[in-house]
């Protein structure tokens, strides 16, 4: 039974997918934001938990009675409940205690994973068999099977069904892929032949859940790999960044296939003494300004945030002109809803800044001052160039950036052991705050950086800048790290080696053989 709008309790089994949580369904994502309580089959189904309502219970298996006292209970299941799936058993239980039900259907490893190791799982020859390991198998009618087997539960076994295929009359030359961590960042494949595969899965270190494909579109994968072969694949990434800014940078690194791990290392707070922003908000609206200059999309939040407190709006810059060192705080701008006047074309920077703002004129300015709402700890560049330009500034506190808790012990032990792959510097504060609070980068660590300064800050603490953007933005510096990725995966390549990510450099890291 099944109930679109329940009223009184009922159990979903819920498909969870293969691994990768953007594979989920949209009645999954559905269900789970409706759910009382969420019974994981394991840890690896936690990031599912985005979908469910602030408060709901992670419950353990007693949904039979959660569901009798009025509550929906979702269950999720590993990949689609209906294949070789063992609830049985769960859904009658709830038909034994009229308990209303529905089973969701769920994306299949069997076509997932292949699709994400680049294998079709029915390619020239439409035939498509999978099985599972774990039950008794006749492997020699599976020899006969023309197009992909695919199976399941049997990497235990893995080499004996070779061996099984080639007696029942499978030649000892058909491809064989085996992968684990299927649709994940941790996706590993092996490509070997029936005859090989003792050999090629030796040292590879495979577990559950993994599947073996075997079948001649299994050498279709050199064509067709899309996911595995990301600039990033697997890269544990490193954002020390505030909380509020390292979302759409989080983002962009998994589009690149990159883990990225976001440890704050800046909390931005007020300004100690509010009455000089207080003075400066009074100032913008009366008149006294002829610009504001914003050096950051902090800046923007703390102005928008007084604005806000007295019930003022982006109207009040009318008549102003409005300044904007670079694309982040122009979207911050444009969000808040004022289009900047100022931006500079080139280096964006206080220096480029600089290098584009008009000098005062006094036939035409009527005001020679400018407001900089800025952190506590800014350098005077801006300032020493617009008084030369003839310009009188204020240079106010609109926020402090001050040093965040350190991370927890295992973050700064990959820190300082080579546990991760890269690290993004956004800014010179950001390289202090980092190594004070957690330790040095190990040198295997890819340093990357945002621009000239935070590169020299970054070497004045003996750390080795391996990249660095074109353009001082977030977005440039993403890009630069997956162009340098890209060149490294291509270059072992060439060379006949297998890629490998910068921390399996390390002394002791663990080593896989293809």
């Amino acid at each position: 039974m099944s109930s679109d709008s329940p009223t009184s309790g009922f159990v979903a089994f819920v498909g969870a997918g293969p691994g990768d949580p953007n594979l989920l369904t949209l009645r999954a994502a559905e269900l789970l934001g409706k759910a009382d309580a969420v019974v994981l089959d394991d840890e690896t189904q936690t990031p599912l938990l985005r979908h469910c309502r602030e408060g709901v219970e992670v419950a353990e298996r007693d949904f039979v009675k959660r569901a009798a006292r009025g509550q929906l209970v979702v269950r999720l299941c590993a990949g689609d409940p209906m294949l070789f799936s063992s609830i049985t058993e769960e859904v009658a239980a709830c038909a034994a205690a009229e308990v209303d039900f529905e089973i969701v259907p769920g994306v299949p490893p069997a076509t997932a994973v292949l699709t994400y190791a680049g294998i079709p799982p029915a390619s020239a020859v439409p035939e498509f068999r999978v099985v599972d390991a774990a039950q008794e198998q006749d492997w020699a009618a599976h020899a006969a099977c023309r197009g992909t087997l695919v199976v399941y539960n049997g990497i235990g076994d893995a080499v004996p069904i070779g061996k099984a295929l080639i007696a029942g009359g499978k030649p000892d030359t058909t491809p064989v892929a085996v992968s684990s961590g299927g649709t994940t960042t941790e996706q590993y494949t092996v490509v070997s032949t029936l005859g090989r595969l003792q050999a090629d899965l030796k040292h590879a270190g495979f577990t559950e859940p993994a599947l073996i494909v075997v079948g001649e579109a299994v050498g279709l994968r050199d064509k067709l790999s899309w996911f595995e072969t990301k600039p990033l694949f697997g890269w544990r990434v490193l954002v020390p960044r505030t909380k509020e800014q390292s979302r759409s940078l989080s983002e962009q690194l998994v589009a690149y296939g990159a883990v990225p791990e976001e440890v704050p290392t800046i909390s931005v707070e007020p300004p100690r003494t509010p009455q000089q922003m207080d003075r400066a908000i009074k100032g913008l609206v009366t008149g006294r300004y002829e610009w504001v200059a914003f050096t950051s999309a902090n800046a923007v939040k703390a102005v928008r945030e007084k604005f806000e407190e007295y019930g003022l709006d982006a109207r009040a810059f009318a008549g102003l002109k409005v300044a904007a060192v670079g694309d982040a705080t122009a979207r911050a701008l444009v969000e808040f809803g004022v289009k900047p006047d100022l931006l500079p074309s080139g280096e964006q920077s206080s220096e480029g800044l600089v290098a584009e703002w008009p000098p005062y004129d006094s036939m035409l300015d009527p005001i020679n001052r400018v407001l900089l709402p800025r952190a506590d700890i800014s350098t005077d560049t801006l300032v020493a160039g617009l008084t030369e330009l003839g310009w009188e500034c204020d240079d106010v506190t609109a926020y402090r950036t001050v040093r965040a808790a350190p991370p927890p012990a295992p973050i700064r032990e990959a820190i300082k052991g080579g546990g991760f792959d890269a690290v993004l510097f956004t800014s010179s504060s950001t390289v202090r705050n980092l190594v004070g609070i957690a330790g040095k980068p190990h040198n295997v660590t890819v340093i990357a950086v945002i621009g000239p300064q935070t590169a020299k800050t970054a070497e004045e603490f003996g750390l080795r800048v391996d990249v660095m953007a074109d353009t001082p933005s977030a977005t440039a510096l993403a890009a630069a790290v997956a162009e340098f990725g890209a060149k490294q995966r291509q270059a072992a390549l060439a060379a006949g080696d297998t890629p490998r990510r910068p921390s399996q450099n390390r002394r002791g890291a663990r080593r896989r053989v293809k």
